[in-house]
């Protein structure tokens, strides 16, 4: 932009130096002018008309001023170019067409051009041709085109200097902003990039950074703040970390600890249920109901032991090379009871075999806990199962039309401890933790899980596994909403839970 600017002052400068030169020198040229074409006609006039001819040489000559202008005299009604007088070994070719046309038009006035100057020689240079017509006293028909050619390579080389000066001027002036943006750059810009980069590191775990505080000014003291900043957010993200660490291992300490009195305590239930015939029916139905909260205890525990090793980074795949459907078939056959007593339709989508590289016992967990809230929320509408396969991945969705979820509920879905409706009365299960650990069992395999739902339209959900664990996800068989779907899809009621792996394409962009 310096180099724009500066381009245009220059040109600006240049024009109006030129433009001053020039009207300069065009001034004192047609004085001049004027007094030597005075001077011509006195001499003319003065001379013996028979010998006029033989003396225009010596006239025009002695108009001339060698190294000022040079003179061109040329007949108006004569078209034998030995009759042109010219002094200095001018080319009278080189004058305009365009001037010899009005100085023949109008006898009563000077006019004059810029053009360029041609000599013997093959020499041209720069000038500037007055012209005006001359008559001879006594006889009106003959008359003269006069002609002073003035030179204007003293001008020329005059503003040849102030180029250069502009040029180098400027050329300065640009290397001294440049100079002075480099300045800028290291005296402003510097530390901000510095506090860039130390942005960067804290962001990546490295809390210790801090940026290096020098001087006083407002930049200093941005570098205190900044340091200050991270001073507390490294004590915050610590004070987190712990707190965090606490809660896992009071987690982890607490499921363990709670399997010895739990054995007990079962051991003591199943025999009291063996024998819970021997019992009066009070006794009988608080024996049942102690071994059905036992149960459901245990489940518990189990999912808090499962979290713990998830949060400790201790879980690990038994892969093993398996068909999904009949996985799918496993946790049916489980589901029977529930099935029975919900009224339940089970409709299968799965025409061809589903294989893939999987841990079957985690697999099967995600699709019990999937399937199991299905049942429970599908109200006695039909549930609709589909499987399917690509050269990379295997796809599972369940599809319930029950109560759904709202849009804004949609992202909390498989959070910890999370429910629906707490109020709702369950018949299975119900800790909480069921959805979160199928998203942490899909996470493992390098897959993803993800939900759809609408109130009153059911709620749907897809897992995807790579079929080797070689593979990394590009995309999905199944679609991410079902395509029974009344409401839109909204950017809110579409979970995606697999943020933390590759955007899936194809299936998704529906």
């Amino acid at each position: 932009m310096s180099t724009i600017v500066l381009i245009l002052v220059g040109w600006v400068m240049m024009s109006q130096v030129t433009d001053g030169i020039l009207e300069s020198r065009r001034d004192s040229a047609k004085q001049e002018a004027v007094a030597q074409l005075a001077s011509l006609t006195s001499s003319i006039n003065a001379a013996d008309p028979g010998a006029l001819q033989n003396k225009l040489s010596l006239l025009v000559a002695g108009s001339n001023r060698p190294g000022l202008y040079e003179v061109v005299l040329i007949p108006s009604d004569s078209a034998d170019s030995n009759a042109i007088r010219s002094t200095g070994l001018v080319k009278s070719e080189s004058i305009p067409p365009e001037l010899r046309a009005s100085v023949t038009q109008d006898d009563t006035k000077l006019f004059d051009t810029y053009m360029r100057i041609d000599y013997r020689g093959n020499r041209s240079e720069p000038g500037l041709a007055i012209g005006s017509q001359l008559r001879v006293q006594g006889n009106s028909a003959q008359r003269y085109e006069v002609y002073f050619l003035f030179p204007l390579t003293a001008q020329k080389e005059t503003l040849d200097v102030v180029q250069r000066a502009l040029v180098t001027a400027g050329l300065l002036l640009v290397v001294l902003l440049g100079a002075v943006a480099w300045l800028v750059t290291r005296q402003v810009v510097t530390p901000v990039r510095m506090a860039r980069r130390i942005a960067e590191r804290l962001a990546a775990g490295r809390l210790e950074e801090r940026m290096q505080v020098r001087g006083t000014d407002d930049l200093a003291r941005l570098a205190v703040s900044f340091n200050k900043m991270a001073s507390n957010l490294q004590q915050q993200i610590r004070r987190l970390e712990e707190l965090s660490r606490l809660q896992r291992r009071f987690v982890s300490d607490v499921s363990h600890e709670l399997r010895t009195p739990l054995t007990t305590v079962r051991m003591a239930a199943d025999l009291l249920h063996e024998t819970r015939d021997d019992f009066d029916p009070i006794t009988r139905r608080s024996v049942e109901l102690l071994q059905g909260e036992l149960n459901r205890f245990e489940g518990l525990l189990a999912d808090l032991l499962e979290i713990s090793r998830f949060d400790a980074g201790a879980a690990a795949l038994d892969l093993e090379d398996v068909d999904l459907r009949d996985i799918v078939s496993r946790v049916l056959e489980n589901h029977e009871t529930l099935l029975e007593r919900k009224g339940c339709e089970v409709q299968l989508d799965m025409p061809e075999p589903c294989r893939a590289q999987v841990d079957s016992r985690r697999i099967e967990r995600i699709l019990r806990n999937l399937i199991g809230n299905a049942i429970e929320h599908s109200e006695g509408r039909p549930i609709r199962i589909s499987t399917a396969y690509d050269d990379d991945a295997a796809a599972v969705a369940v599809r319930d039309h029950g109560v759904g979820f709202r849009a804004e509920e949609a992202d909390m879905v498989f959070s910890r401890f999370w429910r629906a409706d707490p109020a709702r009365a369950r018949t299975t299960g119900g800790t909480g933790l069921g959805l979160s650990i199928a998203l942490e069992d899909a996470r493992l395999h390098g897959g993803r899980l993800d939900a759809w739902g609408s109130p009153g339209d059911g709620a749907y959900f897809r897992l995807t596994v790579p079929r080797r664990p070689d593979v990394t996800l590009t995309g999905s068989p199944l679609p991410a909403r079902p395509a029974d779907a009344v409401r839109v899809v909204t950017e809110m009621s579409l979970v995606d839970v697999g943020a933390p792996y590759q955007k899936l394409t194809g299936g998704d962009e529906a």
